[in-house]
C-alpha cells in the first residue's frame, strides 16, 4: 500500500510516453506511406484523395506493428526522466526493489497487450482488408498472381486450378481447370475466358471449352455459360491480398485446414497463428528490457543516448521477429518455436540486465 500513489504516478507517465511516441510513430509511418502512394496516383481512377484514404484504413495495422516499439521507448523515456529527477533513487533508497518497478510496468504492459490483442482480431483484418480492396479497385489491380507469369495455382481435392488473373471484385480472368481421378490420370481440361461468383455459392463461367480425355481419344465440349462447384470462394481470395500476420486467428486456422486438407505447406500460416498468440505479450518484454536502461544513473548515458538504443532495440526486436518467421519456413522449425523465439531471446536479455542492475 506505501506504494500505491507511486504505482499510480508511475503508470500514468509510462502511458502518457506511450501514447505519445505511438502518435509520433503513427504520423511518421502514416507519412511514408503516402509517400509511396504517391507513385501510384494517376494509375486507373487512383487520386490523392483515395491514396489518403488507404493510408487512413491502414492505420490500425501500423498501430498494431508498432505497439511494442513504443512501449519500449514510451517506458524507457518514462523511467529515464524520473531518474535525471533522482525520483528513483529517492524510491530505491525507500526500500522500492526493482521487482516492485517491474510489476508495476507489467500493469501498463499488460493493458497494451490486451489492446493489442483486441485491436489485431477485431480491427486489422477488417481495416486490411477494406485497405487493400478499396486500392486494388480504385487502380483496377489484380489481387495477385504469386510470382508466376501463369498466374494463381490452387489445389482443390484432386484438381488443379489456374487462374490468370484474380481481380478484386472477385472476377476470375483465365480459367484453367485441371480434373484428375483417383489414379492421378488426367481427366478433363475446362477453360473459360471469366468467372463470377454467385450467391449460391458456386461459379458462373462464361466462354467454357471443356477437353474431355476418353482412353486414347478427346472430346472438346463447348459452352457459353456452365457452373463451377469449388472450394475456391471470394473469402479464399481476400486471403491472398492480407499479410498472415494482419489476419484473424480464425481466418488463419480456416484457411491453414483448407493448405492441409489438400496435403499443401502450410508453416508460413502455422507460424503466423502463433505470432498471433505470442505477439501482445511482447509489450511486458519491452517494458522488462527498458526497465535496467531507465534506471540507471545518467553518467551511463543521456537521455538522447537512451531512446535513440531503445529505437535500435525496437527495430531491430521487429526485424527478428520477421527473420524467424521466414527461417522457419525455410528450414521446417516448429511454428511455436520459430514464433517465440525473439521474444524469448529479448526476455532472456531482460532478465539478466536487471540482475545485474539489482546487485548494484
Amino acid at each position: 500500500m506505501k506504494f500505491m500513489l507511486y504505482q499510480r504516478y508511475l503508470m500514468r507517465e509510462a502511458f502518457a510516453a506511450i501514447l505519445l511516441v505511438l502518435a509520433a510513430f503513427l504520423a511518421l509511418f502514416s507519412f511514408f506511406d503516402l509517400m509511396n502512394e504517391l507513385r501510384t496516383v494517376g494509375v486507373g481512377g487512383y487520386q490523392f484523395s483515395q491514396a489518403l484514404i488507404f493510408v487512413i484504413l491502414s492505420l490500425p495495422g501500423r498501430f498494431y506493428e508498432l505497439i511494442p516499439i513504443a512501449a519500449m521507448i514510451g517506458s524507457l523515456y518514462a523511467l529515464t526522466t524520473l531518474a535525471r529527477h533522482s525520483e528513483i533513487t529517492v524510491l530505491r533508497c525507500s526500500g522500492l526493489s526493482i521487482r516492485e518497478l517491474l510489476l508495476t510496468l507489467f500493469r501498463v504492459a499488460g493493458v497494451l497487450g490486451v489492446a493489442t490483442f483486441l485491436i489485431g482480431e477485431g480491427v486489422v483484418p477488417f481495416s486490411e482488408r477494406a485497405a487493400q480492396d478499396f486500392r486494388a479497385r480504385a487502380v483496377n489491380q489484380v489481387i495477385v498472381q504469386q510470382g508466376f507469369e501463369s498466374g494463381l495455382w490452387l489445389k482443390d481435392g484432386r484438381n488443379f486450378i489456374n487462374v490468370k488473373q484474380a481481380m478484386a471484385d472477385a472476377r476470375l480472368l483465365g480459367i484453367r481447370i485441371y480434373e484428375f481421378d483417383q489414379n492421378n490420370a488426367l481427366k478433363s481440361v475446362s477453360e473459360a475466358k471469366e468467372g463470377h461468383f454467385l450467391p449460391s455459392g458456386r461459379w458462373q463461367l462464361r466462354g467454357v471449352v471443356r477437353t474431355v480425355l476418353e482412353g486414347e481419344r478427346a472430346r472438346v465440349i463447348t459452352e457459353e455459360t456452365a457452373e463451377w462447384q469449388s472450394a475456391l470462394n471470394p473469402d479464399l481470395l481476400s486471403v491472398l491480398m492480407v499479410a498472415p500476420e494482419r489476419m484473424s486467428l480464425f481466418s488463419l486456422v480456416k484457411y491453414t485446414r483448407h493448405l492441409a486438407d489438400n496435403q499443401q505447406k502450410t508453416e508460413r500460416y502455422e507460424i503466423a497463428i502463433w505470432k498471433k498468440l505470442i505477439y501482445p505479450l511482447a509489450s511486458l518484454v519491452m517494458v522488462a528490457l527498458a526497465l535496467p536502461f531507465g534506471t540507471t544513473q545518467s553518467r551511463m548515458g543521456g537521455t538522447s543516448l537512451k531512446i535513440f538504443g531503445g529505437v535500435m532495440i525496437g527495430i531491430l526486436f521487429h526485424m527478428l521477429n520477421g527473420l524467424f518467421s521466414s527461417l522457419g519456413v525455410i528450414n521446417s522449425w516448429l511454428p511455436f518455436a520459430s514464433a517465440i523465439a525473439p521474444s524469448a531471446l529479448f526476455m532472456l536479455a531482460a532478465m539478466g540486465m536487471l540482475w545485474w542492475v539489482e546487485r548494484r
